[in-house]
């Protein structure tokens, strides 16, 4: 028992490493996605690395479609509704999916917005994807500011030098 314990004190303290180590790395990359409710370095790692660099998605529906929250169309008859997307990047979607029910248990405004939308007449499931893109938008948008302002400063230097 007592060697099962310090083995357990070793590996926390090394997942603990590694995780500043992922803060770190998030945070030279993207500062501004840490600001965001819900996501923290283990969030934010998956989603910077699928999306590597600006250009790599034409927009923010091929990211969405990428991370697996873009909405199918599920449609038949007079009956008009859309599904989850099932394809995509596992990590993202799954980085997508932490972040809302962060967001679904501690944000008033994101309540506000699942309660409204399920008084639209949508189930919670559909409430869910309609958040989980919203928060997709929202992320993609910051990455391109980031990349933004980034190649500002690399092209700002290339100059100085």
């Amino acid at each position: 028992m007592r060697s099962t314990a310090q083995r357990v004190q070793v590996l926390q303290a090394e997942a603990k490493e590694l995780e500043n180590e992922i803060l770190a790395l998030v945070r030279q990359q993207a500062p501004e996605l840490l600001g965001l409710l819900g996501v923290g370095p283990i969030t934010a790692a998956p989603i910077l690395v699928s999306w590597s660099h600006q250009g790599r998605f034409r927009s923010e529906a091929a990211f969405a479609s990428f991370a697996g929250v873009s909405p199918i169309s599920a449609s038949s008859g007079l009956t008009n509704r859309h599904r989850l997307n099932r394809s995509g990047g596992r990590q993202p979607n799954r980085a997508m999916h932490t972040i809302t029910l962060i967001r679904m248990r501690l944000d008033p405004f994101t309540q506000t917005y699942v309660a409204r939308k399920i008084a639209e007449g949508k189930t919670s499931r559909d409430a869910q994807r309609c958040l989980k893109r919203v928060i997709c938008r929202h992320i993609f948008k910051i990455l391109e500011r980031a990349d933004r302002s980034r190649l500002g400063n690399v092209e700002e230097l290339a100059q100085a030098a």
